[in-house]
């Protein structure tokens, strides 16, 4: 079995704590598997191998590493957290100058031949505007909907 770089090593304060969470079960499910995973990894506990942890609280081996690196590194409340996400899961297509010609377009003249804005129209628009490169209806619709906007209405404002 190879070395463990990050040991677990729990208290007795930290241990009550773990336990009292654990048995309170009024925590978020993921914390509650968190500190299941560091009582069992304890070295002056249990210290159970990563595979039988794994295999006990139905996770994946590097689940708990990664939960006992972040105890040794960063302290137990971080350990006992998800991790945070650094940067967000897509960029934003439509940023603040995008928002701004968005919203000039839709509280403007709708072409000719329409009675008002679509959001397939406006997102054309933004595109053949260069103002973005692409977008799609949704993101025109989701923008337009938290500035609290409505290509449909007849009087903005």
């Amino acid at each position: 079995m190879p070395k463990k770089k990050y040991v677990v090593r729990l208290d007795k304060q930290e241990r009550q704590d773990l336990t009292a969470l654990v048995k309170k079960g009024k925590a978020p499910a993921y914390k509650i598997k968190h500190a299941n995973i560091l009582l069992k990894a304890d070295i002056d506990g249990p210290n159970w191998s990563d595979e039988k942890v794994a295999s006990a609280f139905c996770c994946h081996r590097r689940t708990v590493e990664n939960v006992r690196r972040r105890l040794v590194t960063k302290g137990i409340e971080v350990a006992l957290e998800r991790k945070k996400r650094e940067t967000p899961p897509t960029a934003k297509v439509i940023d603040g100058e995008a928002e701004a010609h968005l919203i000039t377009l839709a509280c403007g003249e709708a072409p000719n031949g329409r009675s008002s804005w679509t959001m397939e129209l406006l997102a054309e628009k933004l595109v053949a505007l260069n103002v973005v490169e692409s977008v799609g209806r949704e993101t025109v619709r989701k923008t337009l909907k938290k500035t609290n906007l409505s290509p449909t209405c007849a009087s903005v404002g």
